[in-house]
């Protein structure tokens, strides 16, 4: 499944103190305050926007599992941004060990994760890539 995507934009820089909320850095508050926005156009229903060290994560409601898109700037580039959705595996298991699938809602959510970057004129060099594809790059 297609969960990473990397690309280039100015149009998403950081708040004055957004480096206070995460670590030095790091940032990408525009961005994802962007992205629940066009994802709640496009019928999602998004939770309250949360830090991580690396960034900001887009909580993603979801009955089944738990759902979420990372957000934050990418060192690749001076203006590189990385987004990825959790899971990243077709399958996740529960209680009981019972494996729920995800791709369905994982490839739907990608779809309008693209549909939202491409809609933004300031969003340029988009690369999607497995987890796997991502994370052997470099290697």
């Amino acid at each position: 499944m297609l969960t990473h995507v990397e690309f280039r934009s100015d149009a998403f820089p950081p708040y004055d103190n957004e480096s206070e909320e995460i670590n030095p850095g790091r940032f990408g508050k525009r961005l994802a305050e962007y992205l629940a926005n066009e994802l709640g156009r496009r019928g999602e229903k998004i939770g309250e926007l949360f830090t991580e060290d690396w960034g900001w994560v887009v909580p993603i409601e979801n009955a089944t599992f738990g759902l979420w898109i990372g957000v934050g700037n990418y060192d690749e580039y001076p203006d590189g941004f990385l987004c990825f959705i959790e899971p990243h595996k077709e399958h996740v298991r529960k209680l009981f060990f019972k494996k729920i699938p995800t791709r369905e809602r994982v490839e739907t959510l990608q779809r309008n994760v693209n549909a939202a970057l491409l809609a933004h004129p300031g969003v340029r060099d988009l690369k999607w890539a497995t987890h796997e594809e991502f994370n052997r790059v470099g290697t």
